[in-house]
């Protein structure tokens, strides 16, 4: 069965952006296209990469690479009572917390970020890690 995983933004904009970890992301949406993983994102990563991507490439070319981007990853919700118990808990990320109470709503296996906060708060039920330690525990 595939690992359900939630891509946050800085993650997602890695891939769109071609930056310098390009190739770890990229191997995620490869592994997303064989079903090794079901990747994730909310609207709100989506509205935070759709802003970075427009700016860099121009309006038309983002659209296409969103919708590249939506081919292989689904986007997933948050309801109102799941942003309240969020903007309740510890996590001083208000971006991250409600996008990884979103994945634990939706009961995904893992958030992938890069920020080190949400590393450190995460509950046992949803493991937070990188990229890079995500591929290399699961290969």
């Amino acid at each position: 069965m595939a690992f359900r995983i939630l891509l946050d933004a800085e993650v997602l904009l890695d891939l769109t952006l071609k930056r310098e970890k390009y190739p770890v992301i990229r191997q995620l949406v490869e592994w997303a296209i064989k079903g090794r993983v079901q990747a994730f994102v909310t609207p709100s990563i989506l509205q935070v990469i759709a802003g970075e991507v427009r700016a860099a490439y121009g309006p038309n070319r983002a659209k296409e690479l969103l919708l590249a981007l939506l081919a292989e990853v689904q986007v997933i919700d948050i309801g109102h009572e799941t942003a309240v118990s969020a903007l309740h808990s510890d996590m001083s990320d208000l971006e991250g917390v409600l996008s990884y109470y979103a994945a634990l709503h939706h009961k995904l296996d893992y958030f992938i970020t890069r920020d080190e906060r949400l590393v450190r708060a995460a509950i046992p039920v949803l493991p937070v890690c990188s990229p890079e330690e995500f591929l290399a525990n699961n290969l």
